[in-house]
């Protein structure tokens, strides 16, 4: 088993500095794509509880105040789930709920969502070859606790998983399904190298998240295939920095576009209480911005961006039956393909021919842009730590809706 630390490979990058022109609210560019002043006014996420399988959670912070239930450690218990050494868990839970502290800090999609951290990722080298065993294991946790949703802004490359282990997540995964649970994850970031798939996000069933830019592009390093069932916003995302750098940080990560999603499933399912996470998977693909070309799903985009609003503000949404996970009977019926498997073994994936869009409301796609930069005040770091837990290997963006 590779170290899960070793093996995590956050994001980094260039670094400048930073702009004192605008507001921390100002740099988050998908607020006000996704029109969330206007959703804000319908649903926040109160009542939502989103299980946030991560490095642990800072609750001190102040984007978080009074928003971190107490969570539990599965690597290292005698720590808690309240500590956050590397600082993704932390970044990913502000971007779900944090409340933007007076325009300074970090808003949340869904600010009165609250976060049940668990920490699956130990702090020393030894305590990282638990990772996968500790997935397995918060992901049942999560599924018999009063949370909804399970956001896994995290994965591990087959290679990465012992013999039986990807059949122990399924069962897992199955196990918080039937239980009313709605799981997405995030697919990875190395669809410009290996492109290779990462679990839980190809589990049967589970959301795989891959990231988009403003544009509405996919990113060339967002990880492509039959396990992509979402887009969202991951690229220019400013999270929390983590690695010891303070203040906050521009990141890329389908980790950032997978909790956006999470946080616009909260802003639907708080809607809606007596949903099941299947109805609230549903309408999430019901409602996303589609590919502006090509077959649905995309192995790029899956069903399309995320667009919380259409559900939120717009008319009557039918969430369907309960009790039918929509991935599960698509692929019950689609027919079969070299991806069409997402629980079979990997194999090489054939080269993407040109860089997919999603449509926003006048179908206009665009180009990408991939900038990383810092913010922190009066000087410039040197080095940028954020992004995603990905066990895999580099980046992924953001939207345009």
């Amino acid at each position: 088993m590779v170290s899960a630390l070793g093996a995590l490979l956050l994001l980094g990058g260039a670094v400048a500095p930073a702009a004192t022109a605008d507001t921390m609210r100002d740099r988050q560019w998908y607020l006000d794509r996704m029109q969330a002043p206007a959703m804000w006014k319908v649903s926040t996420g109160k009542g939502i509880t989103v299980a946030l399988l991560d490095t642990g959670v800072i609750p001190s912070v102040p984007e978080l105040t009074g928003k971190v239930l107490k969570g539990k450690n599965f690597v290292e218990p005698e720590r808690g789930a309240h500590k956050d050494k590397d600082g993704h868990g932390t970044a990913m839970a502000m971007l779900i709920a944090g409340n933007g502290v007076n325009d300074q800090g970090v808003k949340g999609l869904a600010p009165d969502a609250r976060i049940l951290p668990l920490t699956v990722f130990g702090s020393s080298k030894e305590s990282g070859t638990n990772s996968v065993p500790a997935v397995i294991e918060a992901i049942r946790y999560a599924a018999d606790s009063d949370a909804q949703i399970i956001n896994l802004s995290l994965g591990f490359e087959d290679y990465m998983l012992e013999t039986g282990e990807r059949e122990e997540i399924q069962q897992a995964v199955d196990y918080a399904i039937d239980r009313g649970k709605l799981l997405l994850a995030a697919t990875g970031n190395s669809g410009d190298k290996d492109n290779d798939p990462s679990y839980p996000a190809a589990s049967v069933g589970v959301a795989g998240v891959g990231a988009i830019d403003k544009t509405l592009n996919v990113t060339k390093f967002s990880v492509w295939g039959s396990e992509v069932a979402l887009a969202a916003p991951g690229d220019e995302i400013p999270i929390l920095c983590g690695g010891g750098v303070s203040g906050y940080c521009k990141s890329n990560g389908t980790s950032q576009a997978t909790a956006i999603a999470s946080a616009s499933a909260a802003l639907i399912w708080s809607m809606h209480p007596d949903w099941t996470g299947n109805q609230v998977l549903r309408v999430l693909m019901n409602t996303a911005g589609k590919p502006s070309e090509g077959k649905i799903p995309s192995r790029y985009l899956g069903y399309g961006a995320v667009r919380p609003r259409f559900a939120v503000l717009g008319g009557k949404v039918d969430p369907g039956p309960p009790d039918v996970n929509p991935l599960v009977a698509a692929r019950a019926t689609a027919s079969p393909s070299p991806s069409a498997s997402a629980s079979a073994s990997p194999s090489k994936k054939p080269e993407p021919s040109a860089t997919p869009a999603a449509k926003d409301d006048d179908g206009q796609g665009g180009g990408t842009d991939t900038a990383v930069w810092i913010v922190v005040g009066a000087f410039a770091a040197v080095i940028v730590v954020g992004g995603a837990v990905l066990l895999v290997r580099r980046r992924s963006t953001g939207p345009g809706y």
